[in-house]
């Protein structure tokens, strides 16, 4: 491992239809760096990783893997004939963190569809996808923003088939974005980096199909609607996979926090208070979004999600009189049931708040809740670690009056920003310092 004189690198790993990169998430490196430089440390350094923007999480997972380690992109046999694709995509002659081992661990912070990709990732690692060589312990601590461990309603209110996914509506806004992927694919050689779709694999660009064949999947996309592309990775049926497959099981060597954003009404109350254009114009369409993922019929889902059995339980118990049992520190409710319905809908514009908590139900792993009374946001005061962290157990933590882009990944230079930063800066320099054996030091976290 590092010494102390030089902090474990961050992984930054960005969302859906996100690769832009440094250029959009700005300054940011002024305030996680705070806590290293105030203790006459080094920088800690930030590594970008680029991934396929719409791809599938298991392909996106790969690229990963790849970039920071080096060599020839592996989907696997079984997963590129499953899914009808080449097995190898690009090569990296050179990884971004080659050294990547046990001994020398990363950070990664993931927004949106970045987090679930990590999870992907150590699950990769855990079953040895990659080879015996590596380990789960080389992904030091999993740090998320609004990822949708557990699918979102919007990618049906988009345009996935309620009943028949990964099937999309025709002229759905789904499907009209599957359009503009496919003309991304297709002139990807002469298109800007920032539009890399990492198709490589698939041969869509005018390089290796015909325009014949790309007129074909302007008509209907034989990449969206199948099961190997983030819109179906979002879907509740995939996410309930995932859990039967018990993918996202936390490895008691690594450190787990997830930053889950809410919009506490439906409009915003003042558009024009927003810092900047820029802030105006990401929030108000995320407040229409917002009330679309509120009023969604869940009734229409088929296969029932796994999630609606717990909401139909705490229910029943509340109308018994008996209360249901909720994770400490979230809210104080007497009705369990109407808490979990809450949950479903209360949301950042993009992800329900009970998907952004982490992969499972509370009752099926182990994790920390805080309540927006508890917000890291709040101040710098609150970005203390006087006690070593814990390891294997999920720290939630709910940020309110935020939305799916107030944090990350666009750089507005926000109070909240700048707090978020601050306090991910102390968690990160907190488990660099933390012995790795946590039992062989004589301390026990407690679920709470």
């Amino acid at each position: 491992m590092s010494s102390p004189a030089e902090p474990i690198p961050l992984v930054i790993v960005e969302g859906f239809l996100s690769s832009a990169g440094a250029v959009v998430w700005g300054n940011f490196e002024e305030h996680s760096n705070y806590a290293c430089q105030s203790n006459g440390e080094q920088t800690r350094r930030t590594i970008f990783a680029s991934v396929g923007p719409v791809s599938s999480l298991h392909d996106r997972a790969c690229e990963l893997f790849y970039s920071l380690v080096g060599g020839t992109v592996d989907y696997g046999r079984e997963h590129s004939e499953e899914n009808g694709h080449g097995r190898y995509g690009r090569t990296y002659e050179t990884g971004l963190y080659p050294e990547w081992s046990v001994d020398r661990p990363l950070h990664f912070l993931g927004h949106s569809m970045g987090g679930p990709t990590i999870v992907k990732l150590q699950w990769l690692l855990t079953t040895g996808f990659f080879g015996k060589e590596y380990s789960p312990d080389m992904i030091l601590s999993l740090n998320t923003v609004s990822a949708p461990f557990r699918g979102t309603q919007l990618v049906y209110s988009l345009g996935e088939d309620t009943r028949d996914a990964p099937t999309v509506r025709p002229l759905s806004p789904g499907d009209i974005l599957s359009k503009w992927v496919h003309v991304a694919a297709y002139f990807a050689p002469v298109l800007p980096r920032f539009l890399d779709l990492h198709a490589d694999a698939r041969g869509l660009s005018f390089q290796h199909a015909t325009f014949r064949s790309f007129l074909r999947q302007l008509r209907k996309s034989d990449w969206a609607e199948s099961r190997d592309a983030t819109p179906y990775d979002v879907t509740f049926e995939a996410a309930d996979e995932r859990e039967s497959l018990q993918e996202g099981k936390v490895n008691p060597n690594t450190y787990y926090r997830s930053y889950c954003a809410t919009l506490t009404s439906p409009y915003p109350s003042n558009p024009l208070s927003a810092t900047s254009w820029l802030g105006r114009m990401l929030s108000l369409p995320l407040h229409v979004s917002s009330t679309i993922i509120a009023r969604f019929d869940f009734s229409h889902l088929r296969p029932i999600p796994a999630f609606m059995d717990t909401v139909a339980a705490a229910k029943r118990a509340s109308k018994l009189g008996s209360e249901a049992t909720i994770e400490d520190g979230v809210i104080d409710v007497a009705n369990g049931g109407d808490y979990l319905s809450t949950a479903l809908r209360a949301n950042d514009g993009v992800v329900p708040l009970f998907s952004q908590w982490h992969p499972y139900e509370c009752r099926n792993t182990r994790c920390r809740h805080f309540s927006h009374s508890d917000n890291i946001l709040d101040g710098s005061e609150k970005a203390r670690y006087e006690c070593p962290p814990e390891a294997g157990v999920w720290n939630v933590h709910h940020l309110e009056d935020t939305h799916h882009l107030s944090i990350v990944p666009f750089w507005l230079g926000s109070p909240s920003q700048k707090a978020f930063w601050l306090d991910l800066g102390h968690w990160l320099r907190a488990i660099d310092r933390a012995p790795r054996d946590r039992e062989a030091h004589g301390w026990r976290g407690v679920r709470r």
